[in-house]
């Protein structure tokens, strides 16, 4: 399974500078609160919700939250390909990865 956060990534990221990876953080912890329900709402169309699946990988591979990244590179795939069961089971496996990544911060 994926790591959570690699510290070591975001250290590279930030070059060291700790007061940088805090605010990298910060700003990684408001987007997942901004994207999450919109990847979730089923309601939004799947490529709408796809593309804010491929902007949370981003995000995520530029912190090195990369259980994050990889799951919502999953369910960004899944939405695309209009992957019904896919969806079910990523969309919530992807809020679990966030919850815990955050948790961590």
């Amino acid at each position: 399974m994926e790591t959570l956060l690699d510290r070591a990534h975001l250290a590279q990221q930030t070059f060291g500078d700790d007061d940088l990876a805090r605010e990298v953080l910060a700003l990684f912890s408001g987007q997942c609160d901004r994207l999450l329900p919109g990847i979730a709402d089923p309601d939004r169309d799947g490529a709408g919700r796809a593309d804010l699946a491929h902007t949370l990988k981003g995000s995520a591979l530029g912190v090195g939250a990369m259980r994050v990244a990889a799951l919502a590179g999953r369910l960004e795939s899944a939405l695309r390909a209009g992957d019904a069961p896919a969806i079910r089971d990523l969309a919530p496996a992807l809020a679990r990865a966030v919850r815990e990544t955050l948790a961590l911060l």
